[in-house]
C-alpha cells in the first residue's frame, strides 16, 4: 500500500549541552493513509509537539535529527535541503495549525497581510488573484471578506482559530498537523471548529494529525490513535480498539482518568508520579516507576512495540 506519510525509526534529540541531550522523539514509526486522521495523545512533555515540528523538518533549537526517515509520498524529506523544504514541502504539502492561535498571528499585521506573505513565499501571483484566493479560503472556514483587513485583536478566539486554519489550507497541502487546535476555546466554539475540520477533510480529502489532551475529542475526530509516553509511541491502534480494548497499562490509566458521560458508576483514576527524565539512558520500560502491573523484566529490558493483534501495536512485556 502506498502511504501518504511513513515515519520510520525517527529520533530527534535536544542537545542541551556537550554531554547531555533530551530524547524528545526516540525511534518512532507509524504511517498515515490518504484521507486518514491520526490522533496523538499523551501527557505534557511526552513529545507530541516535538513530533509535529519534526514532521515539518523544523525541530526547535537545539533539536537535531538522530536517525530515521520521514517519507512523504515516498520521498524522504529529511534528506532534502532546507531551501527546497521551505519552498516545496512546508505548508504547501505538509501544513500545521500551531498551538495557541494568538501566538501564531502577528499583532501589528492584518490577517490578509500575513497570508499574502506566506503565499508570496511559495508562488507567484498578482495582487488581485492573491487576495481573491485568500478571501476564498477565509470563506471556506466561515469567515467574511472583512476579516482580510482585520487585526488579530479585533477577532474572537474562534475567529482567530478559523483564520489560522485558513492559513494552513490555502496552499492546498495534503497533510495538516493540528496541535491542540481547540484548547483555548469554549465548548460551543470547539464543536464548531471540529465540525469545520470534518467538513474540510471530506471536501479536500485531507489527512490530519490531531494532537490533543482531550481523549473524548480524539475519539470524535480520529481514525486511529497513537499513545505517546516519554518520547515513544507505546500503543497504536484504531480508535475503537484504543477505547474499548486498550493493551498498555498507561493507555488504560489515561482512559480511566477521563470522565465518561455514559457511565453512571465510573470512578476516576489517576497516574501516580511524574514522567521520567528524558536526559537519562533508559535500560528498561520508561513507564516502570509508575506502572501498577510491572514485572521484574520491565526494569531492565525495554519493551519493543510490535503488532499483537491485527493493526494493534503495543510496547509492553505483558503483551508477549
Amino acid at each position: 500500500m502506498a502511504y501518504l506519510l511513513e515515519v520510520k525509526n525517527l529520533s530527534m534529540f535536544y542537545h542541551i549541552s556537550n554531554n547531555e541531550k533530551v530524547r524528545a522523539i526516540d525511534n518512532i514509526s507509524f504511517n498515515i493513509e490518504y484521507g486518514e486522521t491520526l490522533g496523538v495523545v499523551g501527557e505534557s512533555g511526552c513529545g507530541k509537539t516535538s513530533l509535529a515540528t519534526s514532521l515539518l523538518c523544523m525541530p526547535s533549537s537545539p533539536g537535531r535529527f538522530e536517525g530515521g526517515s520521514i517519507l512523504f509520498e515516498g520521498e524522504n524529506i529529511i534528506s532534502l535541503k532546507e531551501d527546497y523544504i521551505r519552498k516545496n514541502i512546508r505548508f504547501s504539502k505538509i501544513s500545521m495549525v500551531f498551538q495557541g492561535a494568538m501566538n501564531c498571528l502577528i499583532p501589528v499585521d492584518t490577517i490578509g497581510k500575513q497570508m499574502l506573505e506566506t503565499l508570496n513565499e511559495h508562488m507567484s501571483m498578482d495582487k488581485i488573484k492573491s487576495k481573491n484566493l485568500i478571501i476564498e479560503y477565509l470563506e471556506y472556514v466561515g469567515l467574511s471578506e472583512s476579516v482580510f483587513n482585520m487585526y488579530p485583536h479585533e477577532m474572537s478566539g474562534g475567529m482567530k482559530q478559523r483564520a489560522v486554519i485558513a492559513m494552513a489550507l490555502f496552499l492546498k497541502p495534503k497533510l495538516i498537523i493540528l496541535d491542540e487546535p481547540t484548547t483555548a476555546l469554549d465548548v460551543i466554539v470547539q464543536a464548531q471548529i471540529i465540525n469545520l475540520l470534518k467538513k474540510l477533510k471530506k471536501e479536500f480529502n485531507l489527512s490530519f494529525i490531531f494532537i490533543t489532551h482531550d481523549l473524548a475529542l480524539e475519539y470524535e475526530v480520529s481514525d486511529k490513535i497513537a499513545v505517546m509516553y516519554a518520547g515513544e509511541i507505546i500503543e497504536l491502534a484504531s480508535r475503537k480498539n484504543i477505547y474499548s480494548n486498550a493493551k498498555h497499562p498507561y493507555t488504560e490509566k489515561l482512559l480511566k482518568a477521563t470522565p465518561n458521560i455514559n457511565s453512571n458508576s465510573q470512578t476516576l483514576d489517576f497516574i501516580e508520579g511524574s514522567p521520567p527524565d528524558l536526559t537519562l539512558n533508559f535500560t528498561g520500560c520508561r513507564f516502570y516507576e509508575r506502572c501498577d502491573k510491572r514485572i521484574d523484566k520491565c526494569e531492565n529490558v525495554a519493551p519493543v512495540i510490535k503488532e499483537i493483534e491485527n493493526k494493534h501495536f503495543c510496547a509492553c512485556h505483558l503483551r508477549g
